[in-house]
């Protein structure tokens, strides 16, 4: 093949097609017949450019009689203005809110890249994908059935559980169904700590003590597991025994809150009397001291009493010897019932000489002592006198008194 056919071989028709002759003008283009125009257009691929100026064309109105006259406007001027209100378009739709109660997960290419924090944030659209997840609504779910328990007996427990999400990124990519997940290692922990304990102590005293037991279970499964959630209460609703024998566990369990009111009953009473016995002992403990003082004092006073006596004893000792006797029979009849008897006959006469003395009389003529007939003789024993130490009886070469009283 020669240069020539070479150069005027179509690049875009089939081997061997020569390209179709050019006009040498618009003049000559414009008179040319329709139909070889036509076959030539649809020999070769189509112009952008006239396609996006017939475009501008028909959006301007469509001036028919000015299309000859006027160039058709390029593209590359409107370029830059549609490549500026794309990006503008493109950047506010990347800005996005956070809700205060939520935290948005960033991905870039399905990678994790960061967490936003509540507020207006902002991502490149169709780069980067928001998933807002709800830190502080508290969910709940429910599990139960029939277990088996440590003595070989059926019971039907309900348990449920609360929690929250605690780590928005974890919760979305460590596990595939967190939620489910929580639930099957809460089934599992509530097996395990009612597969340890006997159905009297679930039925009756060991409620508190599966509730603990299954949260610090249920906390060590999710542990290993790291899906970013946080269980924040454990509740034990019910354990019901097996329809056939639930009157029976009925009257047991009856029994036992009989007993546990019993002893509360008791405890209230104890709390009660507790305080009273209490101060009653302080009582006779501050009775007792204040006697004891009380006898202190007193001897320290006899004490002062005598060692004031003491010179006077021993200036004249008879004297003061007569003196403290006088003064103790004093006292001590001072005490003491008087009472005049006559012992002649079978009649006895009662003169209450103690009630004469207190009691003033309004006349003479009720002074009369009354005159009581006895049966039988009846003998009146006076107080008890302290033992007095002996008194010698005074010489009379001193010239006192003789004898006693």
């Amino acid at each position: 093949m020669s240069w020539n056919e070479s150069g005027n071989q179509d690049p875009w028709g089939k081997p061997g097609q020569k390209k179709p002759e050019q006009p040498e003008n618009k003049e000559q283009q414009g008179q040319g017949s329709p139909e070889p125009n036509r076959q030539q257009n649809s020999q070769q691929p189509p112009d952008l450019e006239e396609a996006f100026s017939n475009l501008l064309k028909k959006m301007g109105g469509g001036n028919n009689g000015n299309q000859n006259n006027q160039p058709a406007p390029s593209l590359g001027k409107f370029l830059p203005i549609l490549l500026g209100l794309g990006a503008v378009v493109w950047a506010a739709s990347g800005f996005y809110t956070v809700k205060e109660a939520e935290r948005g997960v960033v991905t870039r290419f399905g990678k994790l890249t960061n967490v936003s924090l509540p507020g207006l944030n902002w991502k490149p659209t169709f780069i980067d994908e928001v998933y807002p997840v709800n830190i502080e609504r508290v969910s709940e779910l429910k599990t139960g059935g029939s277990m088996l328990t440590q003595d070989e007996n059926m019971v039907q427990v309900e348990m449920t559980v609360q929690y929250r999400v605690e780590d928005p990124a974890k919760y979305l990519f460590n596990v595939k169904d967190p939620d489910d997940s929580l639930k099957q290692a809460t089934d599992s922990a509530l097996r395990y700590v009612i597969g340890h304990m006997t159905m009297d102590e679930i039925l009756t005293t060991g409620r508190a003590v599966v509730r603990e037991r299954t949260w610090t279970a249920l906390r060590e499964i999710i542990k290993n597991y790291d899906m970013g959630l946080l269980v924040t209460d454990v509740n034990f609703q019910s354990a019901r025994p097996p329809e056939e024998v639930k009157a029976a566990f009925d009257d047991a369990i009856k029994a036992q809150e009989d007993q546990q009111r019993l002893i509360r009953e008791a405890e209230a009473y104890a709390r009660g009397e507790e305080p009273i016995a209490r101060g009653k002992a302080q009582r006779i403990v501050e009775q007792a001291t204040a006697y004891k003082e009380k006898v202190v004092l007193e001897a320290k006073g006899e004490v002062e009493r005598f060692q004031k006596i003491l010179p006077e004893y021993q200036a004249a000792p008879a004297v003061m010897r007569e003196r403290l006797y006088i003064q103790t029979m004093e006292k001590v009849m001072k005490n003491t019932p008087k009472v005049v008897m006559d012992s002649n006959g079978n009649n006895l006469s009662v003169l209450p000489l103690d009630k004469i003395l207190t009691k003033p009389t309004a006349s003479p003529s009720n002074v009369a002592a009354p005159t009581l007939k006895a049966p039988e003789p009846r003998v009146v024993q006076p107080a008890s006198v302290p033992a007095q130490p002996q008194m010698s009886e005074p010489a009379e070469e001193n010239g006192e008194r003789k004898g006693r009283f």
